[in-house]
């Protein structure tokens, strides 16, 4: 279920998953393919973590590659999370084919 909310959207976002949801800052970005694969693999990532532990992970990833990186978007970047969802996210197959756990080869 996607919906429109300009307010829960981080500045410099376009989108954010909320399991079961997919939050975009405008109405026009539905319209982005590339946009709604790329949160629909986090979804995924969520579920399969339990949603929980998906947070908890990925929190606990991005403060740990913060202390290594020293920078916010360079700790973003590179949670295995992301790594995941931005190399895969122009392939719209890549939901069907993904194999669980598949956001461990991104670490």
């Amino acid at each position: 279920m996607i919906f429109i909310s300009k307010h829960i959207i981080p500045k410099g976002f376009a989108g954010l998953t909320l399991y079961p949801f997919i939050f975009l800052k405008r109405e026009d970005l539905k319209g982005n393919p590339v946009l709604i694969n790329h949160e629909k693999i986090h979804l995924k990532q969520q579920l399969e973590l339990l949603i929980v532990f998906f947070y908890l992970f990925y929190f606990l990833e991005w403060f740990i590659r913060l202390l290594i990186y020293r920078k916010s978007s360079l700790a973003y970047n590179n949670i295995s999370f992301e790594r995941e969802a931005y190399q895969n996210e122009n392939n719209l197959e890549y939901i069907t084919t993904r194999k669980k756990w598949a956001f461990l080869n991104y670490l």
